[in-house]
């Protein structure tokens, strides 16, 4: 019999499941705030997983995800242990904001402080309760309001370890992005715990085709980690698409955008992505792909002034091939039977 599994003077007995909440602060009016985590603790011994969204309040997309694998039956013979925290930053949740009600961005202020700002004292509760006690992690985000962004797992160059999951995960892009300071990406390789970082969809929206390849990728790095059976994960049918440059391309002008291309199009050097036109019709310019790559994120408000980021296009090594396998991951996640309404609600 393993042992139990202790949080926060909490003791999680195997075979069971409990949600732990992890006081954080207090708020003027004398309301407690927290950060709750669910932690499901398998009768057998395996790794120490977490899964968390929400570190920006507005980023919804990974509380969804998050719910949905704590459906899934496979879970009910898991080894391991699994910590999900579907809401880190309550605060910004509850305003519907990015932020923190000090105005700081929580993804830029780790390892965090027992003693300091707000934004600091939650950061070190995250990174001491969650992360370090866990071999590896998934944190899930979304784009900014008035953006989207196609289902990517980021990822730092030269670590092999993290790019072995990103493709188990299966999500149609990988990107290889710089780490930055103060993020929770950042410190977690400080302390050698691998994180992948998924970032799909809309801030303050859903959308089914984001929340599928999520809760299939964090399913399927579990089960290659030994913690859930097969049944009900499907392996990717293809490789992701690994971009190793992006560039945001701006608006030439205000005014009115009309969009010609979606995220995840495949698009060529020249090709026209948008135009945007002045409120008469009386001028308008064309916007067009800086080189052949993948549309893996771009504005949706039709409503844009001079300089505004609208289309983010990451650089792929071969457009013919890519064709092919980001279509074949899109069906896939369509089609696939472990969203059947009996596997997960």
């Amino acid at each position: 019999m393993r042992e139990p599994f202790e949080i926060c003077g909490e003791k999680i007995a195997p075979g069971s499941r409990r949600t732990v909440d992890i006081p954080v602060s207090v708020l003027s009016d004398h309301t407690p705030i927290s950060m709750s985590v669910h932690v499901v603790h398998g009768r057998k011994p395996g790794p120490v997983m977490f899964v968390s969204g929400g570190i920006h309040g507005d980023e919804v997309i990974g509380v969804e995800v998050i719910r949905r694998v704590l459906a899934s039956k496979s879970l009910k013979t898991m080894a391991g242990t699994l910590l999900a925290v579907p809401i880190v930053n309550a605060y910004g949740l509850i305003n519907h904001s990015r932020y923190l009600p000090d105005r700081r961005d929580l993804n830029r202020v780790f390892p965090g402080s027992q003693t300091g700002s707000l934004a600091a004292r939650l950061a070190h509760q995250f990174l001491s309760k969650i992360v370090e006690p866990s071999e590896l992690g998934i944190d899930i985000h979304s784009a900014a309001i008035h953006r989207t962004n196609y289902p990517q797992v980021r990822i730092s160059s030269e670590d092999p370890e993290t790019e072995d999951l990103a493709r188990v995960f299966g999500a149609p892009v990988v990107m290889k992005s710089p780490l930055r300071d103060g993020s929770l990406r950042g410190e977690a390789k400080k302390i050698g715990k691998p994180i992948l970082l998924f970032e799909a969809g809309e801030g303050l929206r859903f959308d089914e085709f984001s929340i599928r390849a999520g809760v299939a990728g964090v399913l399927r790095v579990m089960h290659h980690k030994g913690m859930i059976a097969k049944r009900g994960v499907s392996s990717p049918k293809a490789p992701p698409q690994f971009c190793t440059s992006s560039k945001w391309v701006r608006a030439p002008m205000g005014g009115l955008l009309r969009i010609f291309k979606n995220d995840g199009s495949l698009v060529r050097e020249g090709e026209l992505l948008a135009v945007v036109s002045d409120p008469f019709g009386e001028q308008e310019q064309e916007v067009l792909s800086p080189f052949s790559g993948i549309v893996v994120g771009r504005a949706v408000m039709p409503i844009v002034n001079e300089g505004d980021a609208i289309f983010h296009v990451g650089r792929v090594k071969s457009i013919a091939r890519a064709e092919g396998t980001v279509e074949d991951l899109e069906l896939q996640l369509e089609d696939d039977p472990m969203f059947d309404e009996d596997e997960i609600i």
